[in-house]
């Protein structure tokens, strides 16, 4: 019966997705095996790792859609397809995270800010770069005409272009954004989190489409990624005027006794949803 063969598909589906995302969880603990999971969320009450590996769980999410997504090709098929683009988003996933650590948030330790300082605002970066990542990983593992080795280009394309925007989105603020990362300011953080995630998006977006050549694809994400730098800029001074009018949105965030948290979501909040209608329009 095509309606009891649905049901059962569906089933099967969802159960392979729950197993991908217990390995999702497991291999992301031996990739830290010096974190103790269960005593920094319940023992500790470490809100700056519970934010953390809540965005990676999102990320891991995102990359397993990414492996689900697409025409089926039969159930026997599609449970080993599933099953091996979702193993290479999760590896993918937790390179990306270790890597990133070490070029993105380069100037201090990130275990000793979410570990040991508690540090909100570096595990509001930490966690958006999971998502950020995830969204990378689901655009360059879906579609259909690639394979194994396109998806891993398009991962190391991504990681470039969301490595180039921390460094761009650094470069135009106003203020040392490193700096005040490092002295708990969460309202920065906010605001950096929001950019990573935008241009993620877009690169996703613009990986999301059948693979005809490389020229054709990686042409498209970067047309999507420089709409996107171009805009942040802009954004950021949209948000001054229209947002927050009256006052400076700099001021909010580190110009006063206590950074203005609500000010710094309400940046990230403007980057994402200019990179959604950036994708709507394209």
């Amino acid at each position: 019966m095509p309606i009891l063969d649905a049901i059962l598909s569906a089933i099967t589906y969802l159960a392979l997705c729950f197993i991908l995302f217990l390995l999702g969880k497991w291999i992301h603990q031996l990739f830290h095996r010096n974190i103790r999971v269960q005593a920094e969320l319940v023992e500790k009450d470490n809100f700056a790792f519970a934010v953390s590996h809540v965005g990676y769980f999102i990320g891991l999410l995102l990359a397993i859609v990414g492996a689900v997504m697409g025409p089926s090709a039969g159930l026997f098929d599609d449970i080993i397809n599933i099953s091996a683009y979702g193993l290479l988003a999760i590896l993918l996933l937790n390179l990306s995270i270790l890597i990133n650590d070490k070029i993105i948030l380069r100037r201090f330790s990130v275990y000793q800010e979410i570990i040991e300082d508690r540090n909100a605002g570096t595990g509001v970066i930490e966690g958006a770069n999971a998502i950020g990542t995830g969204l990378i990983i689901m655009g360059a593992v879906s579609g259909q005409g690639g394979g194994f080795l396109t998806a891993v280009v398009f991962w190391v394309v991504g990681q470039v272009l969301l490595i180039i925007t921390a460094y761009l989105y650094s470069a135009l603020i106003p203020f040392d954004v490193h700096d005040q990362i490092e002295r708990d300011n969460v309202a920065v953080g906010l605001g950096f989190a929001g950019a990573l995630i935008s241009i993620a998006n877009l690169i996703r977006y613009g990986l999301m489409t059948d693979f005809f050549s490389w020229q054709e694809s990686l042409t498209d994400v970067g047309i999507d990624v420089l709409i996107g730098l171009a805009f942040l800029p802009i954004v950021r001074w949209l948000t001054d005027k229209i947002l927050l009018p009256g006052r400076s949105l700099t001021d909010e965030l580190i110009n006063q006794e206590k950074p203005n948290v609500g000010a710094g979501l309400i940046e990230a909040f403007a980057y994402v949803g200019g990179s959604v209608l950036i994708t709507l329009c394209l």
